[in-house]
């Protein structure tokens, strides 16, 4: 038996099943659209990231050192993170430690075999004379190496602390290390290739360890990186910027300074701001731990912190931000016109789901790459109007609108609803129907005077009604039921094993339990059924009319609940399932009708961020310093 073949590093990615058919542009697209998932992955470890962090620091602190160990893809990035550490935090270069299996020549060229010996794990911590004060950090994306598992044991044993980097829910070195961080990223674009998604989350995991335990040791000042090894051009030059954005020293009087100062960053800060000799500066900053913001406090100089930067302000520009669970879409527009400069993509930014860090990170990588796109450098614009997933509840405000004031991105900042955006986008007046029936669905209402509602949006497992998910879910039980003899043949049977790349319908159960096809890539196979029900199948144009039905219903009620109108009600549609199928379109609409709902206007909105553009130039025309915030 195939011992990797229940691996979900080995596992196939549906998207990539025709990976050699594809274009060079779609090869691109597609690797990109994969990639866009790591961060979320590395994100959903925060907590354990943050437990490593203060686990390393500690040791780091009583002279213990980090060593990672590995094989391979997982071998050369452990290497490479240790020794990446000298110049930029100027550590000593035992400090962090790369062990790679096969030895130093594994760097450049395989070496067979040798991640097969949990002995050679042992001898390689041996060498270096592993003690219970040092943190060993086992990498394996699949998480059962011989190399690493035989390394971490043997720490364990001599009592130092082990972390383990896997990219599998579940795996060996989990139950063998003290804490495992494990960002899985699911199958990669070229079966079993972990140098691709799996090696770029260890990438990430990596500098947030080193970079979050050498921050902890007083290492930066603010963001500034101020404890680096000017050892070549571009890092004098650095040095040199970093001095002198602290002190307001022209660039040659911070390079005498640096060279009075041996070419030590903090020193030359101290030496500067407190007026000390370079001596005296260094013996205080030793007396602190080296941390620049107490040792200048204990001086008492008022500047504790690292400047900050201020912003241009642009009034004539804003922001809108649709912001979800997969993606974040920024738009930045022209405030009086509202035409559209450019447009950036940034990842996941549902606090609920990927955490704050990593939404507030997707929320600046977006404008960041909007401005790009336009040909402008960031400013401070007019206003940004923000429609976030997962900030229903007030803390969830108070994240976004902390996230917008150190950031200074604009005078004014809204944060709105879903529906919000999509009836800005999708209807004449902001008020009305919104049905969303995308991976998920659930419908909103505003009333004309600004009223909030909604109906639906209970999850996959308790809702989700008309989603391509329930659609697609759905479709997979008629396929079973049929295969079984209990309803009528239909062609679903042999479109899911064909798309599924299975050999036969019973090879649904391990591909659905045990394989890649989680929530995300059933309901990427809705069009499937569409287009089957589209073609007459019977069992097909059953399941659409039914889950039509169950939406609309669900928009009805939002509708009722409300009290809107009922007759020439503003409705707006988003979301995959609603806005490419006219098939699907037609039998929702009907069911509205049905349930007493006669729609007036009906808008397909594919871009909600145009809704978010809508809502911040109407905010930049009130006042500045406004805050406002979904009513419910």
């Amino acid at each position: 038996m195939d011992p990797l073949q229940h691996l979900q590093t080995e596992a196939r990615n549906p998207a990539s099943e025709r990976l050699d058919e594809l274009t060079s542009i779609e090869l691109v697209d597609l690797m990109n659209r994969e990639d866009g998932t790591v961060a979320a992955a590395v994100a959903s470890q925060r907590v354990q990231l943050a437990q490593a962090i203060d686990a390393i620091s500690e040791r780091f602190a009583r002279g213990g050192r980090l060593i990672y160990m590995g094989a391979g893809t997982s071998g050369r990035l452990g290497v490479l993170d240790a020794a990446e550490c000298p110049p930029t935090f100027q550590s000593d270069p035992e400090q962090v430690v790369g062990l790679i299996a096969g030895g130093q020549g594994a760097m450049f060229r395989a070496v067979e075999g040798a991640e097969d010996s949990p002995r050679l794990g042992e001898i390689d911590l041996e060498a270096i004379h592993l003690t219970a004060n040092d943190v060993v950090c086992g990498i394996a994306s699949s998480g059962r190496t011989p190399y690493v598992l035989g390394g971490v044991k043997f720490a364990r044993k001599l009592g130092a602390f082990t972390l383990g980097v896997v990219c599998t829910s579940d795996s060996q070195l989990r139950g063998v290390v003290d804490l495992c961080i494990a960002p899985v990223v699911g199958p990669e674009v070229l079966t079993g290739s972990t140098r691709l998604k799996a090696g770029t989350a260890t990438k990430l995991v990596l500098n947030t360890l080193t970079t979050g335990a050498m921050v902890r040791l007083g290492k930066s000042f603010g963001n500034l990186m101020v404890d680096l090894k000017a050892t070549n051009t571009k890092l004098v030059a650095r040095a040199n910027r970093i001095v002198r954005s602290c002190t307001d020293l022209d660039a040659d009087a911070a390079s005498q300074l640096l060279r009075r100062c041996g070419g030590e960053v903090k020193t030359a800060i101290v030496a500067h701001l407190s007026v000390l000799d370079p001596d005296m500066a260094r013996a205080k900053l030793l007396t602190h731990g080296g941390r620049i913001k107490p040792t200048l406090a204990s001086l008492g100089h008022g500047r504790t912190t690292a400047p900050t930067r201020e912003l241009v302000v642009r009034r004539d520009l804003v922001l809108g931000i649709d912001g979800g669970g997969t993606t974040t879409v920024c738009l930045l527009a022209e405030k009086v016109s509202g035409h559209v400069l450019g447009k950036g993509i940034g990842g996941p930014s549902n606090i609920q789901a990927v955490g704050v860090e990593a939404g507030m990170r997707a929320l600046d990588d977006g404008i960041d790459r909007a401005f790009q796109a336009a040909g402008l450098s960031r400013v401070k614009v007019g206003s940004i109007c923000l429609g976030l997933a997962g900030v229903d509840r007030q803390e969830g405000l108070d994240v976004v609108h902390g996230w917008a004031e150190r950031s200074q991105v604009a005078e004014t900042v809204s944060v709105s609803n879903d529906a919000t955006l999509l009836l800005a986008a999708g209807t004449p007046d902001g008020w009305g129907l919104a049905v969303i029936a995308g991976t998920g669905s659930i419908s909103f209402v505003q009333t004309p005077d600004g009223n909030l509602g909604r109906c639906g949006g209970w999850g996959f497992l308790l809702g989700d009604e008309g989603s391509a998910y329930q659609l697609a879910l759905s479709g997979l039980r008629a396929a079973c039921r049929s295969f079984d003899g209990i309803i009528p043949p239909t062609k679903l049977v042999n479109a899911f094993v064909k798309r599924m790349n299975l050999s036969e319908p019973p090879d649904l159960i391990p591909a659905v339990y045990r394989g890649p096809w989680d929530r995300s890539a059933i309901a990427g196979m809705a069009p499937l059924v569409l287009e089957l029900a589209e073609g007459g199948d019977e069992i097909s144009e059953e399941i659409v009319k039914q889950q039509a039905r169950e939406l609309a219903l669900t928009a009805a009620g939002a509708v009722k609940a409300n009290g809107l109108p009922i007759q020439g009600l503003p409705v707006a549609l988003a979301g995959g399932v609603l806005t490419n199928s006219q098939l699907y379109r037609r039998h929702f609409l009907d069911g509205l009708r049905t349930a007493g709902i006669e729609p007036g206007g009906v808008q397909l909105v594919t871009e909600p961020a145009v809704g978010a553009v809508v809502l911040a130039r109407r905010v930049a025309n009130v006042s500045p310093q406004v805050r406002t915030s979904p009513k419910s």
